[in-house]
């Protein structure tokens, strides 16, 4: 992957909107932009690009061989842990000055205590937030991002589908939660977030998490989980409808997601907005009286977080490009009754989209 690049490709943009001066901190938009991957902690990272092209990064001591060798041939300042960071920041951060001086950082990703840090050097920073550019970058995704996404997408259909395959009265939803978890450990995988299984009333909560209730005859069960490779997400949701008494409406509300979701993927291509794409799946719900029902958004994009650009929701007016990654994942949920959704992830391909989970299961 081409990280050079990328930053400068962020630097363009920001420069656009007179900012020469940008920060990152540990997360998955620094992991993209430098390949360094590192999670936050209490300790103060962070990466800094100057005006004049040149960059370098203040650290915590022990971590500075790990990201002399992810980083490369910068200005590296690293500080101990009984001095702190603040001696260290003002060192590489004097370059700025004690005037006013415009700073961007991804809002979405930098914690108070890191932005206070900076301003304790550089007391008259004006902030700006680059995480718009950031997510523009990281929503269309390259060759070697869609075959990561990609394979994640089959580690996770095989998970999923272990679950469905031991879904049966007198299960629990913990045990399906293991069978699913088993298949993702078996591939050195997990899921991004818990492994979500909810069966007959608690099925209408569309994030519920998985408990020791018992599957019975005339649920509704469905189990949404992840898988993660080289750091890229999939996503897939899977709802069964089990044989027995008062079925009816969970099996018509089902068929109706079901062709909900093929009624929206049918509409992916280049050009086509992401609003269009969760309007059709609303219209076609609408259709069967049921869109009152569909409580959130048709998707979201996958790529380094399980949950980021594109939102595929009414108002995002953006069109669709070649590399997007994104679910289709409607849903029709009745409190205190059912709850149902299919999910699948689709590429938007050069001449129209590929889902990457299969659908129909």
């Amino acid at each position: 992957m081409d990280h050079a690049r990328r930053r400068a490709a962020l630097d363009e943009r920001l420069r656009r909107r007179g900012l020469g001066t940008w920060m990152l901190v540990p997360g998955p938009s620094l992991a993209y932009l430098t390949g360094l991957a590192m999670e936050p902690s209490e300790r103060v990272f962070l990466y800094v690009h100057l005006p004049d092209g040149a960059a370098l990064a203040v650290c915590p001591a022990f971590e500075a061989e790990r990201v002399r060798a992810a980083l490369g041939p910068i200005r590296l300042v690293p500080y101990r842990d009984e001095t702190g960071p603040g001696a260290a920041l003002a060192r590489a951060l004097s370059v700025l000055g004690t005037r006013s001086v415009d700073v961007a950082a991804e809002f979405g990703a930098m914690r108070l205590f890191e932005r206070t840090a900076v301003e304790d050097v550089v007391p008259r920073a004006r902030w700006h937030d680059l995480g718009g550019e950031v997510a523009a970058l990281r929503q269309v995704k390259d060759v070697e991002e869609v075959a990561h996404v990609a394979a994640a997408a089959v580690i996770a259909r095989a998970a999923v589908l272990a679950g469905v395959d031991a879904m049966r009265p007198g299960a629990t939803e913990s045990e399906l939660r293991a069978a699913c978890e088993a298949v993702l450990a078996s591939h050195d995988s997990f899921s991004p977030f818990r492994v979500m299984v909810a069966s007959g009333p608690r099925s209408a909560d569309p994030h519920s998490g998985a408990t020791t209730r018992e599957i019975r005859p005339g649920d509704a069960c469905w189990i949404d989980l992840g898988a993660v490779v080289a750091g890229y997400c999939a996503d897939i949701t899977r709802t069964v409808v089990l044989p027995g008494p008062g079925d009816a409406g969970a099996r018509a509300a089902l068929e109706a997601v079901g062709s909900a979701q093929e009624v929206a993927i049918a509409t992916v291509q280049p050009g086509t907005t992401a609003a269009a794409v969760d309007g059709a799946a609303r219209s076609a719900l609408a259709g069967r009286g049921l869109a009152a029902r569909f409580t959130h958004r048709t998707g979201h994009g996958l790529g380094l977080e399980v949950h980021e650009h594109p939102h595929v929701v009414d108002g995002n007016e953006e069109p669709l490009r070649p590399g997007m990654v994104f679910t289709v994942e409607p849903g029709v949920y009745l409190p205190g009754e059912y709850g149902v959704r299919v999910e699948d992830d689709v590429l938007v391909t050069a001449g129209g989209h590929r889902v990457l989970t299969g659908a129909g299961e």
